[in-house]
C-alpha cells in the first residue's frame, strides 16, 4: 500500500531525533515520509547547544503547502517549541482533517534542555489532545500534562485514563524509565493493555520516543489497531536498539533500518 506520513517536528543536525529519525522510520516500515519543521537545533549526541524556533506562519505554510499537493495517511506530532507552534498545528491538523494522529509530547531532550516552552504545554493539551489518535508520553511527560506524579504502573494507568478524559482517544505511557522491565501502558477509554519487555541496557537512547511514536503512526496508516500498532512499534524499537550506530561521545542514536544491521 502506498502510504504517506507526515513528521511535525524539530530538527536534529545528528539525525538521532526529530524530523529526520521520523523519516528514516518510516522508510523502515517502507511509506513514504514527508516533514514540516517546527524548531531548528544545534545538537549532537552529548545534548542541546542552541535552538531557533519557526514563526508559526512559517511552520503554517509548510503545512498548506504538502496538504495541498499530497495526501497524508498519518501524522506524528513531536518537538513544538512554542504556544504559537502548539495551537497552529493544532488548527491546521483540524482544518484538513488529518488522520491518525499520534502526538508524542516532547518536552524536553534527552539529555535535559527544554523543547517547548511552559505555556506551551497549555496548548499542547487544550488543542492537540483532543485530536490525538493516540498520545504516547514518557513517564516524565505523563507526569507534566496530567499532575500526576508517575512512578510505577498504577500511576501510568492513573496518568493514562487523565490523558484520554483531557480528549486524546488512547493514551500510551512508556515505561522505559522503570526498573527491570520496559513495561508500557496502553489506555483506550475502556480497558488498560499492558506491554511488558526485558530492558535493554545501553547508551544508545536518543530518540527512541521519536522512533516509537513514529512507528505507531506508520501502522496506523497501514490500517493497524492502536494495541496492534503498539505491540509491533515496541518490538520495532527493540530491534533498532539492539543494533544501534557506535557514534558520537554521548547518547547515540539507534539503528533505524535495523533489518539492515
Amino acid at each position: 500500500m502506498n502510504r504517506t506520513v507526515l513528521s511535525i517536528a524539530g530538527w536534529d543536525p545528528s539525525a538521532g531525533a526529530g524530523v529526520a529519525a521520523d523519516l528514516k522510520t518510516i522508510a523502515a516500515f517502507h511509506q513514504y515520509g514527508v516533514g514540516v519543521i517546527t524548531s531548528v537545533t544545534a545538537q549532537n549526541t552529548t545534548g542541546v547547544q542552541a535552538i531557533y524556533d519557526l514563526p508559526m506562519e512559517f511552520i503554517a505554510q509548510q503545512i498548506e503547502s504538502l496538504t495541498s499537493d499530497i495526501e497524508i495517511h498519518a501524522v506524528k506530532v513531536g518537538m513544538l517549541g512554542t504556544a504559537r507552534a502548539a495551537t497552529i498545528v493544532a488548527s491546521l491538523i483540524q482544518s484538513f482533517k488529518l488522520p491518525n494522529v499520534v502526538v508524542d509530547p516532547v518536552l524536553k531532550s534527552t539529555t535535559g534542555t527544554a523543547l517547548l516552552e511552559r505555556r506551551g504545554i497549555g496548548a499542547l493539551k487544550e488543542r492537540l489532545l483532543p485530536l490525538a489518535t493516540v498520545v504516547t508520553p514518557n513517564m516524565d511527560e505523563a507526569a507534566a500534562l496530567t499532575g500526576l506524579r508517575v512512578t510505577d504502573i498504577k500511576t501510568m494507568k492513573e496518568a493514562a485514563r487523565a490523558l484520554v478524559k483531557a480528549g486524546a482517544r488512547n493514551a500510551v505511557v512508556t515505561g522505559g524509565h522503570l526498573g527491570g522491565r520496559a513495561i508500557d501502558v496502553l489506555y483506550d477509554g475502556h480497558r488498560f493493555s499492558l506491554y511488558d519487555s526485558t530492558k535493554i541496557e545501553t547508551t544508545n537512547t536518543h530518540g527512541v520516543g521519536c522512533t516509537f511514536a513514529s512507528a505507531v503512526a506508520c501502522l496506523l496508516a497501514r490500517g493497524l489497531q492502536v494495541s496492534e500498532a503498539v505491540d509491533e512499534s515496541k518490538r520495532y524499537v527493540a530491534r533498532a536498539m539492539n543494533h544501534p550506530y557506535r557514534i558520537g561521545k554521548g547518547e547515540g542514536p539507534l539503528q533505524h533500518l535495523p533489518s539492515t544491521a
